[in-house]
């Protein structure tokens, strides 16, 4: 029985269900510039874990040739290398050659180190068949340490014919079974399809901004009020009535009073409208391009909206009043990431946690709470109120004393004064609520990050569990070696009685892929064809694999 040997298809027939996948570029296969021997080495033997033998091969010969120091682990990896997956009758000429040198310049295994008596097990196997027992060949191996003992397992399953193959597959296969889920598989599998995430960003708070036209009323209306109330001030002084000067300092006292607190009210008022316009749904801008980065948030926030339904809430409901507030951060999203080369994958993360935090407050019942945290207090409107009062009663005094004194002047400058203290009271609230708005604008920008910023290094933790690419190289080794062992089973066939077998192994339906960087794509679902030729003819299973949550499924 030989090793699988697999091939990736995608041609043809062949249904391939991604169209782009994950780099992962914080490791990679590629030695660095001007390596070592034994840096070369040991990026061939990353290779051999991830089941990429002719790398393996070559860069573990190039360390050797290169003058690599021929240790014990040395001498064990170079015969895996170039033994993985094959018996001896399948080796050509050349490779009988190398075998017979590597062995040769081995001569005698001192030591009683894990690689030396990994070493002495490799010779064993390569021993005569009549000089070597079965029996004791595979207690040898069985008392290995386990990373020696695995590799053997792995590579040299099928190094031998007859009753010492049949032994070395129930090995294997035990094996395979107990490594399947082994080191949180499907708790972290699912890592390595994900993209480097994107860091936190919020929008900025917008620049102060007002008309010019509220300008020119508080700078003009402004000073003719001030003109205004000294001359009416002036006026009510000539008339020389006690009542009317206390009715115009009360006046004053009102306006302060009434500017001060109506700042507050007309602020906390238009900040709630503003909040209020992100429930409001728009038309959705449809000029979008299918492909592009917008339409990919929108396919983002559509579906986790979908799926983050409240307890209780009917999803209609949740979809209809949440829609507003769904398109407000949504454009938020796109405006901060467009032009930053960011793939909507990237930002996924910052999606699910902005709808999580939406159904949060939709279950705490907060969504709205700006509501009654932004309510104009009673003290502030009642002071806004006694303020203006205070105004237009004492101008009951204040008005006959001015024109007692100086009739034309003293109704033009009262007038002027009520005109200007209208234009002032307009154009003054809307510039004093900007200035406020842009500082609450900062601080909820700042809280915004906090939150965001915290939610990244949340997802940065499990993105730290995300396995290696050996790995789920050895995972995959195992779907496979089961699968293969099932089969057997089906067909009550043992290992030497199959001649070879082989995978054609393509990507499954909707499937994601990922990658490191010079290594063999990965993939979250796998479309397994597997042939097993024996002397009776050939046995075929077509499977699906959902690498992800480890199910085996058959092909529709």
């Amino acid at each position: 029985m030989t090793q699988p040997t697999f091939a990736n298809i995608a041609e043809d027939d062949a249904h391939v269900g991604v169209q782009i996948g994950i780099l992962h570029l914080d490791v990679d296969y590629q030695p660095p510039p001007e390596a070592s021997p034994e840096q070369i080495f040991r990026i061939g033997v990353r290779y051999l874990d991830a089941r990429i033998l002719d790398e393996a091969r070559k860069l573990i010969e190039e360390a050797v040739a290169l003058g690599c120091v021929t240790t014990n682990e040395v001498h064990f990896c170079r015969l895996l290398a170039l033994l993985s997956g094959r018996s001896l009758r399948h080796l050509d000429l050349d490779e009988l050659d190398q075998l017979s040198s590597i062995c040769h310049r081995i001569g005698h295994v001192d030591g009683d180190d894990s690689w030396a008596v990994g070493l002495r097990c490799i010779l064993m196997l390569l021993d005569n068949v009549g000089s070597a027992d079965p029996a004791l060949t595979v207690k040898k191996i069985e008392e290995l340490p386990e990373r020696q003992r695995a590799l053997i397992l792995d590579h040299l399953g099928v190094l031998r014919e007859g009753p010492l193959e049949d032994r070395m597959w129930q090995l294997s296969a035990e094996r395979a079974r107990s490594g399947q889920l082994a080191a949180d598989r499907t708790g972290r599998a699912w890592i390595f399809f994900q993209p480097n995430p994107a860091r936190a960003r919020v929008r900025e708070a917008g620049r102060f901004s007002v008309r010019l036209a509220d300008l020119g009323r508080a700078a003009l209306g402004g000073l003719v009020f001030l003109i205004a109330v000294v001359e009416v001030g002036s006026l009510v002084l000539q008339s020389g009535g006690l009542v009317p000067i206390i009715a115009y300092l009360a006046a004053v006292l009102g306006a302060v009073m009434f500017a001060w607190q109506g700042a507050e009210w007309h602020f906390r008022y238009r900040r709630v409208r503003g909040k209020d316009a992100e429930f409001v749904a728009l038309p959705r801008d449809e000029t979008a391009p299918p492909g592009g980065f917008a339409r990919r948030v929108d396919r983002l926030f559509d579906d986790y909206f979908g799926r983050y339904v409240p307890g209780d809430t009917d999803r209609s409901t949740w979809l209809q009043q949440t829609a507003g507030i769904r398109q407000c951060l949504r454009d938020e999203i796109v405006e901060i990431y467009r032009e930053q080369r960011i793939h909507g994958d990237q930002i996924a993360w910052l999606v699910r946690y902005l709808v999580s935090d939406v159904r949060q407050r939709w279950e705490n019942g907060t969504l709205a709470a700006y509501r009654q945290q932004l309510r104009t207090p009673l003290p502030v409107i009642a002071r806004c109120l006694l303020g203006l009062a205070a105004i237009v009663l004492s101008g009951l005094w204040i008005m006959p004393a001015a024109i007692r004194a100086a009739p034309l002047a003293g109704a033009l400058w009262t007038i002027l004064a009520a005109a200007s203290a209208f234009a002032v009271t307009i154009g003054g609230f809307r510039i004093d609520t900007e200035r406020r708005r842009v500082r609450a604008d900062k601080d909820e920008c700042a809280d915004k990050l906090r939150a965001r910023e915290e939610a990244y290094k949340r997802w940065m933790r499990k993105l730290a569990r995300k396995p290696t690419d050996a790995e789920m190289a050895g995972w995959l080794e195992c779907d496979r070696r089961i699968l293969i062992d099932e089969t057997m089973r089906h067909y009550k066939l043992k290992a030497s009685q199959v001649i070879a077998q082989g995978f054609i192994e393509a990507p499954g339906r909707s499937a994601k892929r990922a990658r490191i960087h010079r290594g063999p794509w990965r993939y979250s679902r796998y479309q397994l064809l597997l042939f097993l030729l024996t002397d009776d003819g050939v046995r075929q299973v077509d499977i699906e694999l959902d690498f992800e949550k480890v199910l085996f499924r058959p092909s529709a």
